[in-house]
């Protein structure tokens, strides 16, 4: 169930001529809605010219979620992901047009990082359960990890087609498929005539826009205090991605924390960083680099973003000192 806040609504009494006309509402203000698709809180706001055009856009988008939820979620046995993962060792399966796209996408990511993000991880991420605080052994993990490696996702773009080249590999696209439905319904406020808006789901945000003359404050949560900002951002027109070890987790028996960002090498949750902030003009890029940048840790991944025109990352490591890219350094005053 989505829900909608009206911000506020102004009336206007028109007077023409010295004759009194019926007050009308006038509407052109902040609408905002929120849901929950895909396992994670969706946040919707714009400005919009009336109501009835707010709460059709409004539910236009959050249904977009949903869709891809349908689509791409491994937990649906009855999503497209999920058909894919018990056929495509069998041979090439035709997909759509949406999955298709991830898939390119989520190859040219890995490529760039030289395998830190794969969409594979399936293959051992599903011997996690973070809900009962479960993890793989190691056995179970010398057992997976063969069927980890993105180059064995074969894509055909002439016959868009997906073939696994070995039995048992399982893709997951928790890394990238919120960024992709985050851009799909920013075209469809764009395409509704929309121009300022924001839009989140959980660690992706995808600003239309400015504020109406003034910038969206965007906060990078303290990845240790759930109600403090490591630092405010002024931003827009933009996408921002965070991946950190605080979203899904558990503590071990040794106390250690287990979380859902694997490393493709070992299958276990990555360490030396708390989390990944990515800044870039659309969510299906920064949703993917900002788990690559986390696999890779701070140099590595520091050192591919400053080889990308228009990407900026924010990364606080395990030491709690956080790393910035040259885009986001203050110029030095004379």
């Amino acid at each position: 169930m989505n829900n909608l806040v009206v911000l506020k609504c102004r009336f206007t009494l028109l007077l023409l001529t010295g004759v009194v006309l019926w007050p009308t509402m006038a509407c052109a203000d902040w609408y905002r809605f929120s849901d929950t698709a895909m396992t994670t809180p969706i946040e919707l706001e714009f400005w919009a010219d009336d109501e009835d055009l707010a709460k059709k856009v409004g539910e236009e988008v959050l249904a977009v979620f949903h869709q891809v939820d349908e689509q791409m979620s491994r937990y649906r046995e009855d999503s497209e992901v999920s058909r894919l993962n018990r056929n495509a060792a069998n041979g090439p399966v035709t997909v759509s047009d949406d999955l298709f796209a991830v898939f390119k996408k989520a190859r040219e990511v890995s490529v760039l990082s030289d395998g830190a993000f794969d969409i594979t991880f399936g293959s051992v991420g599903y011997l996690y359960d973070f809900r009962a605080g479960k993890k793989p052994t190691e056995d179970e993990l010398r057992s997976g990890l063969p069927r980890v490696n993105f180059r064995d996702v074969i894509l055909d773009q002439d016959a868009q087609t997906v073939e696994f080249r070995q039995e048992g590999i399982l893709v997951d696209l928790g890394g990238i498929a919120k960024g992709y439905a985050v851009d799909l319904g920013i075209e469809r406020l764009v395409s509704s005539g929309i121009r300022h808006a924001r839009l989140s789901a959980g660690g992706d945000m995808r600003l239309l826009g400015d504020k109406r003359g003034r910038p969206w404050y965007v906060g990078i949560r303290d990845p240790r205090s759930e109600g403090r900002n490591a630092v405010v951002l002024p931003l827009q027109d933009v996408a921002v991605s965070t991946s950190g070890d605080y979203e899904r987790f558990f503590l071990d028996e040794a106390g250690d924390r287990v979380h859902h960002i694997l490393s493709p090498e070992t299958g276990k949750s990555v360490q030396g960083l708390q989390s990944v902030t990515i800044i870039g003009a659309d969510t299906l890029t920064t949703d993917g680099l900002s788990t690559a940048v986390f696999v890779l840790g701070p140099a590595k991944g520091l050192e591919m973003i400053e080889r990308l025109a228009g990407i900026d990352v924010v990364v606080i490591d395990d030491q709690r000192m956080m790393h910035v890219s040259e885009g986001l350094v203050p110029p030095e005053t004379e």
